[in-house]
C-alpha cells in the first residue's frame, strides 16, 4: 500500500487536495478530524485520553489497510514537530511492516492566504480551526512549517496553484 501522508497547517487545503488526488488514484481518504470529531464526542480535546484514542484509532485503521494491501490511502493531519515525531514514526513502522509505503506531502502558502482560507465555509462541515484567533495561537504554540524528518517530503507551495494542480503534481512525482 502506498499511504500518501499530506500534512501542512490548518487551511493549507489538505483535504481540497486529497479530494482532488482521490479522484485521479481512486485511493480512498482518511483526513483527521475523522478522528479527531469521533473521539472529541466522549472526551474532551487535546487531554491524553483523548489523543490516546485518536491514535488508537488511527494506528488501527492505517495499519488494516496496509495489511489487507490494498493499493492506497490518502490521510492528512496537522504536523506539529517534535510533537508529532513519534506517532509519525509509529505509523511509518506499521506500514512497511506490511510493505508498504509512506510518501510525504507538505502543504504550504503565505501567511496571508492561509489566514484568508481558514475562514472558508467548508471548513465549518468539521470541527477544525476556523478563525484568526484560533490559528495564531496554534502557529503560536506549535511548529507546523517544518517538514516531517523521516523521509523525503515532497514540498508544495500552493499559494497560487490549484487544488487539481497540485494533486496532479503529487500523481506525477510520486507515479501513482
Amino acid at each position: 500500500m502506498k499511504l500518501i501522508f499530506i500534512y501542512g497547517p490548518p487551511g493549507v487545503g489538505k483535504l481540497t487536495v486529497a479530494k482532488e488526488l482521490s479522484k485521479l488514484t481512486k485511493f480512498k481518504i482518511f483526513h483527521n478530524h475523522l478522528t479527531i470529531d469521533l473521539v472529541k464526542s466522549i472526551f474532551d480535546y487535546g487531554t491524553p485520553e483523548f489523543w490516546k484514542a485518536v491514535h488508537k484509532y488511527r494506528f488501527d485503521l492505517i495499519e488494516r489497510a496496509a495489511r489487507s494491501k490494498i493499493k492506497g490511502l490518502i490521510f492528512t493531519l496537522v504536523y506539529a514537530a517534535r510533537s508529532d515525531d513519534r506517532f509519525i514514526g509509529a505509523l511509518v513502522s506499521r506500514v512497511e511492516k506490511h510493505k508498504g509505503k509512506v510518501l510525504f506531502v507538505h502543504l504550504t502558502c503565505n501567511k496571508e492566504e492561509l489566514f484568508k482560507r481558514v475562514k472558508h465555509p467548508s471548513r465549518k462541515l468539521f470541527h477544525k480551526v476556523k478563525t484568526h484567533k484560533e490559528l495564531k495561537g496554534i502557529v503560536k504554540e506549535y511548529d507546523l512549517f517544518s517538514n516531517v524528518p523521516y523521509r523525503e517530503n515532497m514540498v508544495i507551495d500552493n499559494t497560487k496553484i490549484s487544488p487539481k494542480k497540485v494533486a496532479k503534481l503529487i500523481q506525477k512525482h510520486y507515479r501513482l
